[in-house]
């Protein structure tokens, strides 16, 4: 299959993986089949420890991604809508936690699953053109791919329920006001931008800045003091590591820092939380404290 036919397309180059969604004369609409090629790509990223950082965007210059495929979603079935809408929201949770960054190169529309995927990843860098949408509604459907919820934890419950319930878009300034993006390409193309967003994050640690997505992550689903004691846990085990000594020793003696590499002598490569190894390592055992 050539590029041109493959739904997802992906370059690896200098630790930054570049996922496009290759569906440019449906304006990259989601199917079951782009889903599936969606969650191989990245099941396959999380299996590669060369990649430290991935970049999601959408092929053509219309749109990131406008939406479930009307077409596919018409003869559905309740149960098979419900199917639907738990794979979408495993990909999501795929991006979220495949320890390591993603940044959404949002070019165009990123309507109904396509905002909702963009909200899945860590960060969001938008064109100047972006329009951001939830218009399930005027089908009389809701989000299904996570939006009611990842929405709400991003802009806050008014904005949130302004969008879902109004069915409209906002622009590229409103989402950056709103919190919703973090950044406009307003000078270059938005996947250069997000590159360059990204590559700022990967000249730090590796190790740090996956535990400090983890902490995030994973504390917003905790009470606050629950939450806090994780903090805590996963600041003593990363101590444990060649990247702090070689990080505070760089600073001791300003210079710049060497090339760290995290402590993994037991192997285990666990996304953390599911540990394989026979000899679970310390950052599983941190998640001791959530029990």
């Amino acid at each position: 299959m050539s590029e041109s036919e493959q739904l997802v397309t992906c370059r690896r180059a200098d630790g930054i993986a570049c996922v496009v969604i290759n569906r440019p004369t449906r304006l990259n609409a989601l199917n079951r089949a782009v889903i599936a090629a969606l969650k191989a790509t990245f099941e396959d990223l999380a299996a590669d420890d060369s990649v430290r950082g991935v970049i999601l965007a959408g092929a053509g210059d219309k749109a990131f991604v406008a939406g479930a495929d009307i077409g596919e979603m018409a003869d559905m079935t309740p149960d098979q809508a419900r199917t639907f809408a738990r794979e979408g929201q495993a990909l999501g949770r795929l991006f979220d936690g495949i320890g390591r960054p993603v940044v959404a190169a949002v070019n165009g529309f990123a309507l109904g699953g396509g905002c909702e995927l963009a909200m899945a990843c860590h960060l969001r860098v938008a064109s100047p053109d972006a329009r951001f949408g939830q218009p399930e509604v005027q089908l009389g459907l809701i989000p299904g791919f996570g939006g009611t919820q990842r929405l709400a934890r991003l802009v806050g419950e008014t904005r949130a329920l302004e969008m879902i319930l109004g069915g409209g878009m906002v622009d590229a300034e409103t989402a950056l006001s709103w919190g919703l993006v973090n950044r406009i390409a307003r000078e270059r193309p938005v996947v250069e931008e997000a590159e360059d967003l990204l590559r700022g994050i990967l000249d730090k640690g590796p190790l740090a800045v996956r535990v400090a997505i983890e902490a995030v992550r994973t504390g917003l689903q905790m009470p606050l003091e629950d939450g806090l004691e994780f903090e805590a846990a996963l600041f003593g085990v990363i101590f444990s590591t060649e990247d702090v000594r070689e990080g505070i020793a760089a600073f001791l003696e300003k210079r710049p820092p060497g090339s760290p590499v995290a402590d993994r002598a037991d192997s285990c490569r666990c996304a953390g939380g599911s540990c394989s190894s026979s000899r679970p390592c310390s950052w599983c055992s941190a998640y001791s404290t959530r029990g």
